[in-house]
């Protein structure tokens, strides 16, 4: 079995929604363990770490915590998207094994990223959970490949709703932004236009 990861922003020395982070993770070892233990990652994450920016910290686990490690954090622009379509892609748990996810990514051409379609749904990108803008509101995917701690948080916050996004509907949206735990809402946000059908 492949680690499992939590990947966590540490933002001027603040660890950034830690508590959703610690509920991923402690559901994801009590799917696979059981009867393992309730582990708070911030006994993992050291105050030395405490330094201005912006730090993306790194954990790899399974039923035990394995790996931290901390390094600077600069995001990768993202200015066009592919479409690309997968009726098989699973990726329930963040593993540190993306080979189907790279698979994909590799068909993006000359976009900056893609956006997976799954039985005519859209899900992710190769990074990050979406929502799209309808001029009203902010509507993120039902099923997104994997549920971020940044959607969850969103989602609590009354900032995104859920909703099943066709691809046929999508003239019915006019932005898309994208995000993780270490992207900020709508600090990438592009035109539905910018998003490469085929």
């Amino acid at each position: 079995m492949y680690p499992f990861i939590e990947t966590l922003q540490i933002k001027d020395g603040v660890i950034q929604n830690i508590a959703y982070h610690n509920e991923r993770l402690n559901r994801t070892r009590k799917n696979f363990w059981p009867n393992c233990s309730v582990i708070d990652l911030a006994d993992y994450i050291y105050q030395e770490q405490q330094v201005p920016g912006i730090l993306k910290c790194r954990i790899l686990y399974d039923e035990k915590i394995n790996e931290v490690t901390f390094t600077p954090y600069v995001i990768r622009p993202v200015h066009c998207i592919r479409l690309v379509y997968s009726d098989c892609i699973s990726y329930t748990y963040k593993s540190s094994d993306r080979e189907a996810l790279n698979q994909l990514y590799s068909q993006r051409g000359d976009a900056d990223d893609i956006l997976i379609v799954k039985k005519g749904l859209l899900t992710d990108t190769s990074i990050a959970n979406i929502a799209l803008y309808n001029g009203t509101e902010w509507y993120t995917p039902v099923s997104p490949l994997l549920k971020g701690t940044k959607r969850a948080f969103l989602i609590d916050q009354g900032i995104i709703r859920e909703q099943n996004i066709l691809i046929g509907n999508l003239d019915t949206y006019s932005k898309i932004t994208l995000f993780n735990a270490l992207i900020d809402f709508r600090t990438i946000e592009l035109s539905v236009d910018q998003l490469h059908m085929r």
